[in-house]
């Protein structure tokens, strides 16, 4: 599992998400964010694009809604490049990934995506 450390605001461990662009889909957002955080296209990854999870939460008061899907690492051995936004990278099995994920609801999903990952 791989989590970023951001740069900005509160710190804390997460996979790339962002703001949805006007006309985007949470979809086009998803592979745009993860190519800006992590250097990773479509290409590189293997996405379950029926296992995903919404997660609602409220940052300085107002709502928000970040939708997750399960992906896979097609190749291993690709670098993936930060951006400025983060200021690290782990590869973590799931205890460790939950350890630091901070949030009981992002625990949460890391669990779940682990368990439908260990069936595919």
């Amino acid at each position: 599992m791989v989590v970023n450390l951001t740069s900005y605001g509160e710190h804390h461990w997460t996979p790339p998400k962002g703001h949805v662009d006007p006309g985007e889909s949470d979809w086009i957002t998803a592979l745009r964010e993860t190519k800006e955080e992590a250097g990773l296209t479509e290409n590189d990854l293997e996405v379950y694009k029926d296992i995903k999870k919404i997660l609602n939460y409220n940052v300085n008061g107002k709502p928000k809604v970040v939708v997750y899907w399960l992906a896979k690492l097609k190749n291993p051995e690709k670098e993936v490049q930060l951006s400025d936004e983060h200021q690290d990278l782990k590869w973590l099995p799931l205890k460790q990934a939950q350890d630091i994920a901070g949030y009981e609801d992002m625990k949460k999903l890391l669990e779940e995506f682990n368990e439908k990952a260990q069936k595919l």
